[in-house]
């Protein structure tokens, strides 16, 4: 049905809208993106992409703090991602400004579900190609983690995963996942960095992970303590190996 994708706003006979699932064929393309709500932390991984040995990497961010109580990381178009950021981070102090109050978990989403679906129906426009996993804390020290689709819908979650082979990511941590792990800090990141190690054979210098902990700034973790983790959880692994009966 060709003919039927020429434009946003038209619907194909079977009710699609074409320009909008190619959005989201962009979002499965991207790099591997994950979120974890733990009971006092909300953890987000990316994989990072390669860079050229000349490239200065702190210019290549896939995660990013919206307030000081929000950060958000996204799969997809890079570039749709830094505009909607921009637009994220400024609504989040015009609500700071008007309120009085920092911006809640459900609010700031909905708005950028919002914008996402305002470019679903005007012509001249595209979607933005991404998705986007949105974790913090709202003002009553409650954690959530949302996430929106480039048609404008928007769900919360405990742990979920964007981009290339998130289906697999996001088996893994509904195998992994318990209410026990999320009390811990260090567990919720152990099992992040764990479900990114599924997709991510190159190890801990492909990893971005941030750490938002209540009442306490963004944390963004070195390459030596990514290295820490994953020598811990490959140890772990190997013990139970070690463990399981010969056959």
């Amino acid at each position: 049905m060709p003919h039927y994708d020429g434009a946003v706003t038209i619907f194909s006979p079977d009710g699609h809208l074409l320009q909008v699932e190619y959005a989201q064929q962009a979002v499965a393309k991207g790099a591997t993106s994950l979120g974890i709500k733990g009971e006092n932390c909300i953890v987000l991984a990316v994989e990072k992409p390669s860079i050229s040995a000349l490239q200065v990497e702190r210019t290549i961010r896939k995660i990013c703090a919206l307030d000081e109580h929000i950060v958000m990381t996204f799969a997809g178009c890079t570039a749709d991602g830094r505009i909607l950021t921009n637009r994220a981070q400024l609504e989040c102090q015009t609500y700071r400004l008007n309120v009085e109050d920092p911006v809640t978990l459900e609010y700031i989403s909905r708005y950028i579900a919002q914008l996402k679906q305002k470019y679903t129906q005007s012509n001249g426009r595209r979607p933005f190609g991404l998705s986007c996993l949105i974790g913090g804390f709202n003002y009553d020290g409650t954690a959530h983690l949302y996430q929106t689709e480039p048609s404008g819908v928007y769900w919360e979650w405990k742990a979920n995963a964007i981009g290339k082979s998130s289906d697999t990511v996001r088996e893994f941590l509904e195998k992994n996942y318990t209410d026990e792990m999320a009390a811990s800090v260090t567990g919720v990141i152990t099992l992040a960095i764990n479900a990114l190690l599924v997709v991510v054979q190159s190890g801990p210098k492909n990893m971005e992970v941030a750490v938002l902990e209540r009442n306490k700034p963004l944390r963004m973790l070195d390459v030596e303590t990514i290295t820490q983790y994953v020598a811990k959880i490959e140890k772990e692994k190997q013990d139970a190996e070690k463990k399981k009966p010969k056959k």
